[in-house]
């Protein structure tokens, strides 16, 4: 297991020299600077991350490949072990010192040079031979099998220590959110309480684990900093790169630092914007669900505005909060900014023509109160129950027990049929009808109606059911009973009862109900006679006879009244 463990370590570590390795030849090019006091381009000649000098160039020759040349010179010296450094010597010819090496030219010193560090031309060929020698020694000695297997396990053990304290730290970090939360959870519950549910726990716990979070990050990021820059400064080929490191890491953050330092007074205002309108909300739907549950009264504000209203509040409370914070979004002057949010209004106007109509049928409907949830109601050809009403579209639940979601647009544009507003108070009638031949009794029609009302469960019994004669057609005559229901959920229900029993009781009396058709008339005329006025179950009116009067004549007999 330990050799299994050495060897990852160890290709890991191999795996991020190597990477570095490439990236660091990749980039390593001669940086090139502006003289300030001369104004000429020089570039810096840097071997293994250490800067030997600079040079200058010219337009036919620019600064950095002639850096670039002197370099390749140097390493290409340096990696020879039959030249030694002390071999390196200065030869003067005109207008220039070379430096040389086993009879090869490693570069010329020329009085242009020795102008720009304000310095005679054979001092400094000495000083730059000097340091290209030292800069021999350093690169043989710095890769010398014996000191790279060395640094090789410097850097494994870097390794394992990194790997270590991130897990101590892992752990560390899990104790203290342990920690945090039992010691502090329920003090912030206690203060949720206190505060009327205004300030949330969930979302301070939020806050306060994001922090630790972002602490923890902030750490593994020092520690990965720390880890490469010691790596990488083992390795003569990643020297360099491990030089640059800090800057490659500090300079955005100092850009970034820099912008948000001038951005600060833009911040903190958009920081106490958004806090207050936060709060505010907060605020604003605590009071309109107090309204919603009937703690708070508004007069002329009923319950079932709240919700809506609320939204409406905190849309225009929003859209009131940008318009205030658009000037101080950092960036929100240039170019770039406005042109995205001309394009996200030209995108938002073309597709939400749809999307707004729905949006403020839905709040139409909620303040014309149509209907509520639980209602029985009919919007176009569609029956059933709400199940919900939003912003957008109302759900209804068929008496097939199908859900059939309707745009708030169409509804607003549509006839809705409420059957359940005034069921509780006034009742809600239900009707049928029947066609029946002229000979039979419209009385005696009327009583088995009326009867097949009473016998129909569920039925309001005040109001009274009543019978409405429709049409004298050319045939028969149509009948409409009207009976009282409370429960529109129970339509369905009801008209089965309610015309089974009328079923039974014209089949009791004898009574056909059809609608029949002549070819010719027949010899007796279809009429009912007197005596047959009041068949069963029809009542009679009852006789009743007025007193005679005192000064009524006598032998006169007392006329019958009904």
């Amino acid at each position: 297991m330990r050799n299994i463990a050495s060897r990852t370590l160890s290709f890991a570590v191999l795996t991020v020299v190597g990477s570095v390795l490439a990236f660091s030849q990749a980039t390593e090019l001669p940086e090139t600077r502006t003289d300030a006091d001369n104004n000429v381009q020089l570039a810096d000649v840097v071997i293994d991350g250490e800067t030997l000098f600079s040079v200058r160039g010219v337009t036919a020759h620019p600064a950095e490949r002639r850096a670039q040349e002197i370099e390749d010179r140097i390493r290409r010296l340096a990696a020879d072990p039959k030249i030694s450094s002390d071999s390196l010597q200065t030869e003067d010819h005109p207008g220039a010192t070379w430096i040389t090496a086993g009879g090869q030219r490693i570069m010329a010193v020329f009085d242009e040079d020795a102008a720009v560090e304000d310095i005679a031309r054979a001092p400094l060929a000495e000083l730059y031979k000097t340091r290209i020698a030292s800069a021999i020694d350093g690169y043989r000695l710095s890769r010398r099998p014996r000191l790279l297997l060395l640094q090789t396990l410097y850097a494994l053990g870097a390794t394992v220590v990194l790997i270590i304290v991130a897990l101590l730290g892992r752990r560390m970090v899990a104790l203290l959110r342990a920690a945090f939360e039992r010691r502090y959870r329920a003090r912030l519950e206690r203060f949720e309480d206190r505060a009327q549910h205004i300030v949330n726990v969930d979302q301070i716990w939020r806050v306060l684990t994001g922090l630790l979070n972002v602490a923890w990050v902030v750490g593994i990021a020092a520690m990965l900093y720390a880890y490469l820059n010691y790596v990488l400064a083992l390795f003569p080929w990643t020297r360099g790169f491990a030089q640059s490191l800090f800057g490659i890491a500090i300079d955005p953050l100092r850009t970034i630092g820099l912008g948000l330092l001038g951005m600060i007074p833009n911040l903190v205002f958009l920081a106490i914007l958004a806090v207050v309108i936060r709060y505010a909300l907060k605020v604003i739907r605590v009071l309109f669900d107090r309204v919603a549950a009937g703690t708070i009264t508004l007069k002329g504000f009923d319950r079932d505005w709240a919700a809506p209203t609320y939204r409406l509040v905190r849309l225009l409370m929003i859209v009131f909060g940008l318009v205030v914070a658009y000037p101080h979004i950092p960036g929100s002057q240039s170019g770039a900014f406005k042109g995205i949010s001309l394009f996200v209004g030209i995108i938002f106007s073309l597709g939400s023509s749809s999307f707004i109509g729905n949006l403020i049928a839905g709040y139409s409907m909620a303040y014309r109160r149509a209907f509520k949830v639980g209602d029985r109601v009919k919007i176009g050809e569609q029956v059933g129950d709400v199940q919900q009403v939003r912003l957008m579209v109302t759900h209804l639940r068929t008496i097939k027990n199908e859900e059939v979601i309707v745009p708030n647009s169409t509804i607003l544009s549509s006839d809705v049929i409420n059957y359940s507003s005034m069921a509780q108070d006034r009742g809600l009638i239900l009707h049928t009808t029947v066609g029946i031949r002229y000979e039979t009794p419209w009385r005696q029609v009327e009583a088995m109606l009326l009867q097949a009302a009473t016998r129909t469960a569920g039925l309001r019994r005040e109001p009274s059911p009543f019978v409405l004669m429709k049409d004298l057609g050319e045939f028969f005559v149509t009948y409409e009973l009207n009976v009282y229901c409370d429960a529109p959920q129970k339509i369905m229900v009801l008209y089965t009862e309610l015309h089974g029993n009328i079923l039974d009781v014209f089949n009791e009396y004898g009574v056909q109900i059809m609608t029949p058709a002549y070819e010719g008339d027949t010899d007796q005329p279809k009429v009912v006679a007197k005596e047959q006025w009041y068949t069963a179950p029809a009542n009679p009116p009852q006789i009743s006879v007025r007193p005679a009067r005192e000064n009524q004549p006598a032998g006169t007999k007392a006329k019958a009244w009904k």
